[in-house]
């Protein structure tokens, strides 16, 4: 398939980013994403609010501004519609936080509800992030701990703590917003957002589109509440193995207990931001991120160039 080109569409179908950018002007490119998914929490109103997050943190990764979004939506007929209107009261509902406008959307007839968002943002062509630009020496920081996929396979089948619940929806339904205005103030290299693919395979997007290899120091990984304990239970997605079994062959890995191992692979939902950053800037980002009062955890580093077919090294 021949993938379209044009001097002013500045990521395309060719990178691993999850939202195309066209420049529009010499201060304006728009960021342009879509996604949307099954209900994952029985609460209609917080599955709304999930999905539309998950949509919008594309155009944070990419240190740009969410302006406009439409619903995509598949429902049962046969449902009760006031389902219906708490799933798009939650989408609503973080829409307007971003500071965008809903202006419209399209729904299916289908046997199981999906719920999500086009949307449509801003970024200065300078300020542009994507996952291409990891250089040898930076650090690698996280902004949310990983783990919402275990809690909510444990939701699901009503095994999760209260505890680990709220904190699991807590991330799930909080936007990247204030970490993306805070990794603006400093010199970033590259910037992806962490949801399907886990986090091992959110990183090995940005190691290979930079053409770098990295260390991802395993116990400094943050986790959230409850998560060990699930996956010790064997309430692990399918789409961890999924993951996991992909990605095997581009991974070296030390000795590291295996239930934590999988965990780098689960999948998650709206998750936190995976940043690689100058050494010469990581104290910067750090203080950008505590006077946001958002988290920043340290994962690892780049340690060189390289096409290297495994370029992750878990320690």
């Amino acid at each position: 398939m021949e993938l379209p080109q044009d001097p002013r569409l500045l990521v395309g179908l060719e990178g691993r980013d999850d939202a195309g950018v066209y420049l529009l002007n010499d201060e304006q490119a728009i960021i342009q994403t879509l996604d949307f998914f099954t209900p994952m929490v029985d609460d209609p109103y917080i599955f709304g609010q999930i999905a539309a997050v998950n949509a919008l943190n594309d155009v944070y990764a990419m240190g740009g501004q969410p302006l406009l979004a439409m619903n995509i939506v598949m429902f049962p007929e046969c449902e009760d519609f006031a389902i219906l209107r708490q799933i798009l009261e939650g989408g609503l509902s973080k829409v307007k936080e971003a500071g965008a406008l809903l202006v419209g959307g399209h729904s299916v007839d289908d046997n199981e509800p999906k719920y999500g968002l086009s949307v449509t943002g801003v970024v200065h062509p300078d300020k542009l992030l994507t996952n291409a630009g990891a250089q040898t020496g930076d650090r690698l920081y996280l902004t949310k701990p990983i783990g919402n996929g275990i809690i909510a396979t444990a939701i699901k089948g009503e095994m999760a703590t209260p505890e680990s619940e709220q904190e699991a929806i807590y991330w799930m339904t909080s936007l990247n917003q204030r970490a993306c205005e805070a990794m603006l103030e400093v010199e970033l290299h590259a910037a992806t957002d962490v949801t399907g693919f886990g986090l091992v395979g959110h990183l090995y997007e940005m190691a290979a589109a930079s053409k770098v290899k990295v260390e991802l120091f395993a116990e400094q990984v943050p986790l959230m509440n409850g998560v060990m304990d699930a996956a010790n239970m064997g309430l692990v997605p399918a789409g961890a193995y999924t993951n996991r079994d992909y990605l095997r062959p581009m991974v070296k890995v030390g000795s590291i207990d295996s239930t934590l191992f999988d965990l780098l692979f689960s999948p998650e939902t709206a998750g936190g931001m995976l940043l690689a950053v100058p050494e010469q800037q990581a104290e910067s980002l750090q203080e950008a991120m505590r006077k946001k009062d958002c988290p920043c955890y340290e994962i690892g580093r780049v340690v060189g160039e390289g096409k290297d077919r495994s370029p992750i090294q878990i320690i």
